[in-house]
């Protein structure tokens, strides 16, 4: 219902259904927290409509606090490596057999995390798709003389709804557009 009162809207849907959505934000002039994927093509054009709407809008394909946080340490860790030309680099994803996109948008935003890093060489990227897995993301680093790997795993759901949430909270009253790297820094 359109018509009712709110102070933020949350929108986990497909690309689709936030293309429907999103010029209706822009009337009722409601931020927005969005955590649907698949719409990348888009984004330009609704950062200037939202920027035009001055409404806040927080963006992110992973709403997790921990995975916010683990970006934070996979940039931090491709920096490092950067400078050590012997070690190849991967990212690897492993969802639920129901999972649309692959590789999901996650792994997409640590692979971009990895080159805003500074890490220029490239990046195997790989996804698995079977049972009920909430999500699992690996970064690594191989040598012919050893591997490094950081693994982020999900438990379950609560830690993307705690981070919805807690966007939802910091984008009441504010302009602009905003990363969950924004919302965990306040």
């Amino acid at each position: 219902d359109w018509s009712a009162p709110a102070d933020v809207a949350i929108d986990f849907t497909t690309a689709d259904a936030l293309a429907a959505n999103f010029p209706r934000y822009l009337e009722r002039k409601l931020p927005v927290v969005i955590g649907t994927t698949g719409w990348n093509d888009r984004v330009a054009e609704y950062k200037l409509a939202a920027e035009k709407a001055g409404i806040g809008v927080v963006a992110s394909a992973n709403f997790s606090i921990g995975v916010n946080l683990f970006q934070v340490i996979v940039a931090e860790a491709a920096r490092l490596m950067e400078t050590q030309a012997q070690y190849g680099a991967w990212v690897h994803e492993a969802h639920h057999a129901a999972k649309r996109d692959a590789p999901s948008g996650t792994a997409i935003l640590l692979r971009d995390a990895m080159v805003a890093g500074g890490y220029t060489r490239p990046i195997d990227m790989s996804s698995t798709r079977a049972g009920a897995i909430p999500g699992t993301h690996t970064i690594g680093f191989d040598s012919s003389s050893d591997t490094i790997e950081l693994t982020h795993t999900a438990r379950d759901r609560q830690g993307f709804a705690a981070g919805a949430v807690l966007a939802a909270r910091f984008v009441v009253g504010r302009r602009g557009w905003f990363s969950m790297t924004d919302v965990l820094k306040g």
